[in-house]
């Protein structure tokens, strides 16, 4: 491989890791869930799958063409931040609960898979920074490259997204110890709600802003 596809790489997983690890709605949810131990494969995955997605749209032109067309990101925008208010209503009720963890309970409420996956690609689809962070920064961005090199950085991008998922799911359950407690699950479910609500009050500012 050559020094400038190599570089194409390191850059794309760059740009990809510095995006993808501040905290978020998404990494929210699937640090509660690797903490829980359900679905964590599957949700890693899935959540791989839709950046890679988005992503590969994004350097493909997508990018270009929403930035031209303000109406679509107005209207993510909006229908995000409804989404985040709502979920962060329900964090803070889960807040209010004495909930604790007990993996070898069998008395548990495990979360079925059908909603956890909706949850997935809720948080990876409707929530418009990570679709403004994948497809139009991320686009934008992979747009300045020769086509050759451009795929490589998308490639190193998409590596990060993996990269990243997997290790927030799998090292999560080294909290578990810490949530047996019902206190801890109060603080983290308000700490999400706190970080939900927040990112729909900056929607909604922008919304307002347009």
């Amino acid at each position: 491989m050559s020094q400038a596809l190599m570089l194409a790489i390191l850059q794309g997983f760059g740009l990809g890791m510095s995006l993808i690890v501040a905290i978020g709605a998404q990494n929210a949810f699937v640090l509660r869930q690797g903490i829980k131990r359900q679905h964590v494969f599957v949700m890693a995955s899935l959540c791989s799958l839709c950046d890679a997605a988005l992503i590969l749209l994004g350097v493909g032109g997508l990018g270009v063409v929403i930035t031209a067309f303000p109406p679509l990101i107005i209207l993510a925008t909006w229908g995000g931040a409804v989404f985040l208010l709502v979920y962060g209503f329900r964090a803070f009720k889960a807040a209010l609960t004495s909930e604790k963890l007990e993996i070898q309970s069998s008395s548990a409420q495990p979360v079925r898979l059908r909603e956890t996956i909706l949850s997935v690609l809720a948080f990876s689809l409707l929530n418009p920074h990570a679709f403004l962070d994948t497809v139009v920064l991320i686009g934008s961005v992979g747009a300045h490259y020769h086509p050759a090199d451009r795929v490589f950085f998308a490639l190193g991008a998409v590596l990060a997204s993996i990269a990243w998922f997997f290790s927030l799911a799998y090292a999560a359950r080294w909290l578990a110890p810490l949530f047996r407690r019902p206190l801890a699950w109060k603080i983290l479910d308000g700490a999400i709600g706190c970080i939900m609500w927040v990112i729909a009050a900056s929607l909604i500012w922008t919304g307002l802003g347009r």
